[in-house]
């Protein structure tokens, strides 16, 4: 069997599918993007293409190998994220080919369901106590928000005021037995976090994500022995390497993106090396179905996983939901905010191709918006 064609498919609101098709009729689906910059990822995916074209498709690792090291310059958020795409789809293959699904492959489930969580939102929260009663009216046991907009360099009081509110009110309405996770988005300097951090100990979140931005990395001790809140990263690391600091300085949870990170061959790798560090898998999947399915499966064949994200209702989905190019939403059907474990194979999901292809069409050029603070300075977003 031999790879014999590679397409991808720029489709709303905001994502990049690639489709792989051996000369069997064998086709595996996978997720290569970068959010708002799909059309340069898209570029790479053709690049890699060139090799791919021709392969056994079922020698992943050997592939993972040439796709992230066969070229002099390595690593990055477009080549990982290209080669996480691929990689996903290779997996989709394989599955199919053994009739089984990627968990089984990769050494077979460890959980019968994977506790997932709901958004919502906390920039301006004035209906923060309202989404979060949907929410778990849904049966979902656990949210993310998000901790402020933009953020002075060094919190005000009325900003750390501000954070601890909107997550006391999350934490009155959620009561004690559900959680809820805190992302401060890479919008806090480490000195501000240090201070909101220790104001919001006492509301136990599940986590707080991205204290400071990843190139501030060597940063993260000092925020770790500050504060008994677990301290969150991963979504912008890439790799091992990217991980291997981050883990040692002691966060508490890792959170690579299967669409960014190198694809289910490197994340089943990063979340084993984050096990031998004491820390939890959350993968980051703020995007479409094909990126959660992957995700799925590392989460049933991963001991240290905690609990994983998932878009359906999220902000950005305003031309498409995540379940727009599926054929059967079964899959992504929580039951009491869980994903429960099937056996189909590959990756468990059957896209609709035509959806795809229409959807293709239309394209689209989604692109993050640019903050700027009072003075007219950039504002991380």
């Amino acid at each position: 069997m031999k790879i014999d064609r590679i397409e991808t498919f720029l489709v709303p609101p905001r994502w990049l599918f690639c489709r792989v098709e051996t000369d069997e009729g064998v086709v595996g689906w996978g997720e290569p993007v970068v959010e708002g910059r799909a059309e340069i990822v898209r570029a790479a995916v053709d690049v890699l293409a060139e090799y791919l074209v021709g392969q056994d498709p079922l020698r992943i690792q050997d592939h993972w190998q040439v796709l992230t090291k066969g070229g002099f310059y390595r690593g990055g958020p477009v080549l990982s994220s290209a080669v996480a795409g691929l990689d996903q789809a290779l997996w989709d293959i394989a599955g199919k080919t053994y009739g089984a699904p990627v968990h089984a492959l990769l050494g077979g489930p460890v959980r019968d369901r994977v506790r997932v969580y709901a958004w919502v939102g906390g920039d301006e929260p004035a209906q923060l106590t309202e989404q979060i009663a949907a929410q778990v009216e849904a049966g979902f046991t656990a949210v993310k928000m998000n901790a402020a907009g933009a953020t002075s360099p060094i919190t005000t009081p009325a900003e750390t005021a501000s954070v601890v509110a909107r997550v006391s009110a999350a934490r009155d309405a959620l009561g004690p037995g559900r959680d809820v996770a805190v992302d401060f988005h890479g919008r806090f300097t480490a000195a501000s976090a240090r201070r909101v951090l220790t104001e919001l100990a006492a509301l136990h979140p599940l986590f707080v994500e991205e204290p400071v931005l990843p190139e501030q990395g060597h940063l993260l001790p000092g925020l770790v022995t500050a504060s008994s809140v677990p301290l969150a990263t991963g979504e912008r690391l890439y790799s091992r390497g990217d991980f291997l600091p981050v883990l040692a300085a002691g966060i508490a949870v890792a959170q690579p993106d299967l669409s960014h990170a190198g694809g289910i061959s490197e994340v089943h790798r990063i979340a084993s090396l984050a096990e031998t560090y004491g820390a939890q898998l959350a993968p980051h999947c703020p995007l479409g179905p094909i990126a959660l399915a992957a995700s799925l499966q590392v989460a049933f064949a991963t001991p240290n996983f905690l609990i994983q994200e998932q878009s359906r209702g999220i902000h950005y989905n305003k031309d498409a939901d995540l379940l727009s190019y599926l054929v059967d939403p079964e899959p992504f059907r929580f039951v009491d905010g869980h994903a429960r474990r099937g056996d189909a194979p590959g990756l468990g999901i059957t896209v609709d191709e035509t959806a795809v292809r229409a959807a293709d069409r239309a394209g689209h050029s989604w692109r993050n918006p640019v903050w700027r603070h009072a003075d007219g300075s950039f504002a991380e977003w």
